[in-house]
């Protein structure tokens, strides 16, 4: 029955990728002006987050036969796939918008460093109080996250640009190579050198898992549903960059849009984990989220504009410089005791609730 239903789920991905790919995209273009392309638009990213969640599940599968840090790790690099995707797809689908991509890895950063968590640490302290965390583990999140969104969100503002505000040759291998070097000596402290740094021992209950099946068969299924979300990703691009075009909303909601679709079953994952007092593996996924975004976003996404010859912007803008730092900073407070209590969450969540709305200022 376990096999059926993963299998009906990767059909109904299949047969949506090929009906949009050879029909139903033009139905899209137009979202918002006709019935028909608004029923196509929901039944469209209502099959894209069933396909998301299951790539989650056999990732989070993945993740309970192989254990920690290497459960978090599969998790946080099949999201980041996933975002590679869409912020590729909606690139390269209708106007140009060279913004995307930095719209979308801000919108990750206020989404998950202040909008979940904010919500896990809020929901998580009403229920336990306080709840503990390794406080190396964090460190070495926060610390390696610094370094990569000023060099890539921060520091290209300072530097010369082209006529159409792209970024020198130099200044391109500089954010490549920074960031790649940066996430690899992570993993390395994370998966080899320091795994104990991202354990919390303290939080000896253990999450319900259901049954799983082999690591061959998980991981077949998560890279089978991983090629049909990156498929359905060229379709979903038409109607989010037709919709903000029609609606004259601001670059940065599509950014956000794509994140909070990607984010979803992570974020819902995390909750869980934090609802059973582990808020270690809560925040794991959080900053590891954050640190591989970053990180590997931004070299896949500068490859392509170079292959594709199209322009990339990353630095932010003022405010939201303003608001990057306040989060870094309020971050180190939150995570700089070893436990966490429902304040922390509220502080977080006002940042976030500035960013929303400065987006329409």
């Amino acid at each position: 029955m376990k096999i059926s239903k993963d299998i009906q789920i990767l059909a109904l991905g299949v047969i949506t990728v090929f009906t949009f790919l050879f029909k139903g995209n033009a139905l899209l273009t137009h979202a918002l002006t006709a019935p028909i392309g608004i029923l196509a638009t929901l039944f469209l990213l209502v099959v894209t987050i069933v396909m998301i969640f299951a790539v989650v599940k056999h990732a989070d599968a993945l993740a309970h036969r192989l254990g920690e840090p290497y459960g978090t790790l599969i998790l946080t690099l099949s999201v980041v796939l996933l975002e590679v995707a869409m912020i590729s797809s909606v690139m390269l689908t209708g106007s140009e918008n060279p913004v995307m991509a930095r719209d979308t890895m801000f919108a990750v950063v206020m989404g998950v460093m202040n909008g979940l968590v904010g919500v896990t640490l809020l929901i998580g302290g009403l229920k336990y109080h306080s709840q503990p965390y390794n406080v190396h583990g964090l460190k070495a999140y926060i610390a390696a996250i610094i370094p990569v969104v000023t060099i890539c969100l921060v520091l290209p503002n300072f530097v010369s640009q082209d006529a159409s505000g792209g970024m020198s040759g130099i200044m391109m291998f500089t954010l490549i190579a920074s960031s790649i070097l940066l996430y690899s000596v992570f993993l390395f402290v994370q998966t080899k050198s320091h795994t104990d740094y991202f354990i919390n021992d303290a939080c000896d209950e253990e999450e319900e898992h259901h049954e799983t099946r082999s690591n061959c068969y998980h991981g077949v299924f998560l890279v089978l549903n991983l090629a049909v979300v990156i498929g359905l990703a060229k379709s979903i691009a038409i109607p989010i960059d037709s919709s903000i075009s029609t609606l004259g909303a601001p670059s940065a909601l599509g950014g956000l849009i794509v994140a909070l679709i990607i984010l979803s079953p992570e974020g819902v994952g995390a909750i869980k984990a934090a609802l059973n007092n582990q808020l270690q593996r809560a925040m794991n996924l959080f900053y590891g989220s954050v640190l591989a975004t970053i990180s590997l976003t931004v070299p896949a996404v500068l490859l392509i504009g170079l292959y594709m010859n199209e322009t990339v912007i990353l630095g932010l803008g003022t405010a939201d410089m303003v608001l990057l730092a306040a989060t870094i900073l309020v971050s180190m407070v939150t995570f700089s005791s070893g436990r966490t209590n429902p304040l922390n969450g509220v502080t977080h969540l006002v940042l976030f609730m500035a960013y929303i709305l400065l987006m329409f200022d």
